[in-house]
């Protein structure tokens, strides 16, 4: 559990409880906002199973983040040379991949959506064997793709993956320090 501090609050990320977590995941990933999670349809039950799964899977990771104390965002973790991207690219020593979302709100906060990607990628790089983090968001999901250029990812190439066309992305430590401007 890790906690980070922004100028719009704390944020707090812990492990993700699947069957305690999973009617307000369900909310989430099926909210319109959430396309991209491609969960659209998905049932209680559905939310339950994957992350179950997830929970069960040695090299993927689930976490609720919480934003002053309040659910607000989540964040799996992976190996990328277990999940998600097993042949589709080579990795290297120390590559993490890394998937987010933000919980659906009527009261958006301006910034809020950046603040919790930095939390994220701080929470990532708290663990000194990261050296890479690894994403692959959809191609014509433009918001996330300026997201993660604004804390450092730059995109590599695009990949087909089974459900999706996808955006191979990379961030360095050393990318992130620099587009923070602080260091980690």
């Amino acid at each position: 559990m890790s906690t980070t501090r922004t100028g719009i609050g704390t944020f707090t990320i812990r492990p993700l409880d699947p069957l305690k977590d999973a009617e307000l995941l369900h909310a989430w990933v099926t909210h319109p906002k959430a396309a991209f999670w491609m969960m659209q349809d998905a049932k209680l039950q559905d939310v339950e199973r994957e992350y179950m799964r997830i929970a069960a899977h040695e090299h993927h990771h689930a976490y609720l983040g919480l934003h002053d104390g309040a659910p607000a965002f989540l964040m799996e973790k992976y190996d990328p040379r277990y999940v998600e991207l097993v042949g589709l690219y080579d990795p290297e020593p120390g590559d993490v991949g890394m998937h987010f979302l933000v919980a659906p709100t009527d009261r958006p906060v301006h910034g809020f959506t950046r603040a919790v990607i930095t939390a994220v990628m701080d929470e990532l790089f708290a663990d000194p064997g990261t050296r890479r983090v690894v994403v692959e968001p959809d191609v014509s999901n433009k918001a996330v793709h300026a997201l993660n250029e604004a804390v450092g990812f730059e995109p590599v190439r695009e990949i087909d993956k089974p459900e999706k066309r996808a955006l191979l992305s990379f961030c360095t430590r050393e990318q992130f320090v620099a587009a923070r401007g602080v260091a980690v």
